[in-house]
């Protein structure tokens, strides 16, 4: 027969060179009168022998020519219409019959899609790059999209092809966007996208859009199912909706799945159905251990969790990542949670059993900076696609990681739909940015002359700063209620103001000065404590700027910086007493709480990613109590308005006195929002004891002591004040009234004005009084 196409177009095919396959594949008109029409069909099937095609309606067959090829094929075909015609190829021995990819013309992706994506605003773009299994004409399949605008042509590479770029080239339309529609395909299809830059470079890349990855070493993205689970949190989601999350106590568990705790590999983990789940080793440097899956670790960790009393998990990056070693911050599939775990399908029962027990998930987004392993965003197309060319923007070299180019608009488009699917899919709470420090400053850990400065000639990163507003106007726009929490480190201004008034929009800040002045004073000699009072007391200068979270996080516990116990001086009950005053401070200090995992066992050994948390602590007797008075102290916040209401409000906290620095001893008063309650703190940062330590307060009656650090059940030496005292009519701290307490060494007392009692005793004085006067 003779050819209906171009031999140059036949071999750009052919090479693998042509951008829009549809030109010259599949069903062509030809000829059309009032009888009917005439087709060509045209198929390049590498390893076919021979193909026919296929009218199933019509029960006809037509058989294909090779044309200037061997593995190019055509026929004509006289028909009114040409839809869904099947092909059956011959490859050796085998026969398969396959609907013809190239007879699906219609883009699942409309015009409005790729505006919106163009301008940054296609906030659900997930939706439709990516894969996603759908039905065209009435059959259903895999339909395939990505972005890589600069690449020379892009192929699907996977199993259904034997991985050979040649057979499913894809095409080009709007804005660099390439897709395909496969019929035949399903859920669990592993795939990767083989792209060929100008120069005929070619890249193996797993799809930015995956929602699901092969579990490393492996790369392939798999498709998978978003929607198939059936939640059972629409309670706590309503509730969420009309939250004010500052007004409520948060305390947060921070936690990394892969070292919490391992099972046994000779222990298989077990799927819903039954059936065993292939066991996921843990690390080479532990190979007599697996991971516990998310289902198995919503059956651990979860009431685990729930019975110390912490509102929310916080999750170090569950996004896909290549080693284990990174904790996760160097993320290659931002749509996937890690298969180190499990599937999608058991990230989303974790988080619903989180939200039927009570508990919040945060978890830590990393839209600063990606790595450069091969199959990820780096060099995506053959070009700087994700990333700035200037490595002076666009590397991180004390990281060896790349930036994100936040001017681009499908590049901004990329990471603000990432923060809209996490709370989509998977009903997360909250997320902790993190390293937004290095995202708002050009000239981060980059010595003079190896940065560029902005427009303005300053070091403000204005294109970052912008996104990280649009990221939080979005997400709060979407979900009200949730928490969007910034790890930063520096004086920017406004962090946790609205985006409306030109902060940048998130609702906390993790205070990063708090920690490191604290952490600094507790790890002097008590002695040397009296020098440096400002280490306890610089916080409250600042604190009203913003809305804060105190964090002890896994950065503090890493790297030679010793556990939290192990920082502590003096002997061993010193170590102790020392964190069980430092923990109280925070919990009574205004702002949030989060700590890391392993802190509430008093661990005498660093964080560890390859091991897990030090269990075999919990058979001696200080570590029990260490996790009890976590416990306690968890009950006694959530059940103080005082502590949490009004944590970023000008009147929630009040000195009583700052200046003891002589005795290291710092009095306060937090007070509740709208309410007349509140609680006196006096803290002793000395293992000096004073029995009659004298402290103003502001109203007359029974102070009752709730807790104590040195209680003899966390350890301590037992000292306090028999359940609280009695205020005396002695001026006091520029207060009317004052108690006389007994404070322990290195502790932390919390007392509270009890009224009912106070009111009973005065009541009681009355009639007294009144009986006296009778009785006269």
């Amino acid at each position: 027969m003779s050819m209906t196409v171009a031999t140059e177009q036949i071999d750009r095919i052919v090479w693998n060179q042509h951008q829009d396959p549809f030109e010259v594949l599949g069903p062509h008109l030809l000829e059309q009168n009032g009888k009917g029409a005439k087709w060509a069909v045209r198929a390049y099937l590498p390893n076919a022998d021979a193909v026919v095609v296929i009218l199933p309606e019509k029960r006809k067959e037509y058989p294909m020519q090779s044309v200037h090829h061997p593995h190019f094929f055509e026929c004509t075909i006289e028909t009114p219409e040409l839809a869904n015609y099947q092909l059956r190829i011959k490859e050796g021995d085998h026969e398969r019959v396959i609907y013809d990819p190239y007879a699906f013309r219609s883009p699942v992706l409309t015009d409005f899609d790729i505006h919106l994506f163009a301008e940054g605003n296609h906030h659900r773009i997930y939706e439709k790059m990516g894969s996603h299994v759908t039905e065209v004409n009435g059959v259903k399949g895999v339909y395939f999209a990505v972005w890589a605008p600069n690449a020379r042509n892009v192929s699907l590479l996977g199993d259904f092809n034997y991985w050979d770029g040649r057979q499913h080239q894809m095409r080009k339309f709007g804005n660099g966007v390439w897709d395909l529609f496969i019929p035949g395909l399903g859920y669990g299809e592993h795939y990767k996208y083989e792209i060929k830059n100008w120069d005929g470079h070619i890249y193996e890349k797993s799809d930015p859009y995956g929602f699901y990855q092969e579990v490393r070493p492996k790369t392939a993205s798999i498709v998978a199912n978003l929607d198939s689970y059936k939640w059972n949190d629409a309670d706590w989601m309503e509730q969420r909706r009309h939250t004010d999350l500052l007004t409520q106590p948060i305390s947060v568990y921070e936690c990394h799945l892969g070292s919490w705790m391992h099972a046994s590999s000779a222990e298989p983990a077990k799927l819903p159905n039954g059936e065993e789940e292939p066991v996921v080793i843990a690390a080479e440097l532990n190979p007599g251990a697996r991971f516990l899956t998310y289902r198995e670790l919503a059956a651990k960790l979860i009431p685990y969790v729930k019975n110390l009393g912490f509102t929310h998990i916080e999750l170090l990056p569950v996004a896909e990542h290549p080693f284990d070693g990174s904790w996760g911050y160097q993320v290659t599939g931002f749509y996937a949670p890690t298969s180190r775990f499990g599937s999608p399908e058991d990230f989303m029962y974790f988080v619903d059993q989180c939200h039927l027990n009570g508990i919040g998930v945060i978890v830590d987004w990393v839209p600063g900076h990606f790595p450069k392993d091969g199959h990820g965003l780096a060099f995506f197309d053959g070009t700087h696609l994700y990333e700035h060319a200037d490595p002076r923007k666009g590397e991180h070299k004390g990281w060896g990681t790349l930036v994100f180019n936040y001017g681009r608009n499908e590049v901004r488009n990329f990471l603000v739909a990432n923060a809209v699917f996490w709370f989509d899919k998977y009903h997360i709470d909250g997320f902790r940015v993190d390293a937004v420090a290095s995202m708002l400053y050009l000239n981060y850990c980059r010595p003079d002359g190896q940065w560029v400065a902005n427009d303005y000639g300053g070091c403000e990163n204005i294109e970052a700063a912008d996104f990280i507003r649009q990221t939080n106007h979005v997400l709060f726009s979407y979900f009200p209620g949730i928490l969007s929490i910034a790890e930063e480190s520096t004086s920017w201004p406004m962090v946790t103001w609205p985006t409306y008034v030109g902060g940048l929009g998130f609702n906390l800040k993790w205070d990063m000065g708090w920690m490191h002045d604290v952490l600094d004073y507790f790890h002097m000699d008590p002695w040397f404590r009296q020098f440096h009072q400002n280490n306890i007391t610089f916080a409250m200068w600042y604190h009203h700027s913003e809305n804060f979270m105190l964090a002890l996080s896994h950065d503090e516990v890493v790297h030679g910086k010793s556990p939290m116990i192990g920082k502590m001086p003096g002997d061993r009950w010193q170590k102790f007493a020392n964190v069980r005053a430092l923990s109280t401070l925070m919990w009574a200090h205004p702002g949030k709480k989060t700590i890391f995992m392993g802190m509430e066992l008093a661990q005498w050994s660093e964080w560890n990613v390859w091991g897990d948390l030090d269990w075999q602590l919990l058979h001696h007797e200080p570590h029990q109590q260490m996790q009890k008075f976590f416990k306690d102290l968890n009950e006694l916040y959530r059940g103080e308005p005082a502590l949490y209401t009004a944590d970023a409000g000008f009147d929630g906290f009040e000195w009583i006195d700052c200046n003891d620095n002589s005795h290291s001893i710092v009095s306060f008063i937090r007070r509740a929002k709208d309410s007349d309650e509140y609680v006196v703190v006096v803290c002793n940062f000395t293992p000096q004891p004073h029995s009659h330590y004298r402290v103003g307060v502001p109203d007359h009656g029974f102070y009752t002591e709730l807790f104590n650090s040195d209680a003899g059940q966390y350890g301590g030496s037992n000292m306090g004040n028999l359940g609280g005292k009695w205020s005396d009519e002695w001026w006091y701290h520029n207060r009317a009234y004052s108690i006389d307490l007994c404070l322990p060494p290195l502790a932390v007392l919390i007392l509270k004005l009890d009224r009912e009692k106070t009111a009973a005793a005065l009541q009681a004085a009355e009639e007294t009084l009144n009986a006296e006067v009778s009785a006269e």
